[in-house]
Order: structure tokens, then C-alpha cells, then sequence
């Protein structure tokens, strides 16, 4: 049949260039991006790269990137990659946080409860 869509497997193949991981250090869908330096790339850039950049001017978890894209996370990730090599992105993981309180402030609940 000629005339007929090839479909989105031909195109999500050709905005990662075939490939199916990102390359450099790998990183999870919780991981955060933040657009580095600024929303202009190189001319010629994807409409996909630039939305990254515009979404990201802000910390965005990969997930969330994965999701406003429309776009499978595998392939969000060989996009975050090549970003990421290019300098226009960081891709850091979430800090942690805190699994303990300090001493102080313990000690200023249990004082409050003594008080009552």
C-alpha cells in the first residue's frame, strides 16, 4: 500500500538517531534537568530539543520532561543526553532529604511537651 503513514516508530527512530540509550552517565527518571546557559542552541536544533530547553528553564524531573514531550522515557533519555553532551542541559539526581532532625530541634519539641 503506497501512501501510507510509516508511523511514529520511523520518526522516534530518527530523533535519536537510532539509538535506544543515551550515551555518557546514565540517569533516572527521577533525576533533574535544568537548562544550562540559556534557551538558544545551535541553529538547526529539533522542535523537541528547544522544548526541552523552554521546559527545563526551571528543575524538571525526566519524568516530567518524558511526559510534557509526549515521548517514550527511553527515548526522552537519548534526548536528555545528547543535551547534556552539548552542554545545554544538567542532569543531576534529587538531593536527599534529610532522614534525620537535628538534636536541637528534638529537644526544643520535647521541652514544648513538658511545658503543656
Amino acid at each position: 500500500m503506497t501512501g501510507e503513514d510509516p508511523g511514529p516508530l520511523i520518526r522516534l527512530y530518527g530523533l535519536t538517531g537510532g539509538r535506544a540509550r543515551p550515551q555518557g552517565e546514565t540517569f533516572d527518571l527521577v533525576a533533574i534537568v535544568v537548562t544550562v546557559g540559556g534557551l538558544s542552541g545551535p541553529a538547526g536544533m529539533i522542535p523537541e530539543h528547544r522544548a526541552v530547553l523552554s521546559l527545563c528553564r526551571r528543575p524538571t524531573p525526566v519524568a516530567d520532561v518524558a511526559a510534557h514531550l509526549r515521548l517514550p522515557l527511553n527515548i526522552t533519555r537519548v534526548i536528555l543526553g545528547d543535551l547534556r553532551r552539548d552542554g545545554l542541559v544538567s542532569i543531576d539526581r534529587p538531593r536527599p532529604v534529610a532522614q534525620t532532625m537535628d538534636e536541637r530541634i528534638y529537644r526544643e519539641v520535647l521541652d514544648g511537651l513538658r511545658s503543656l
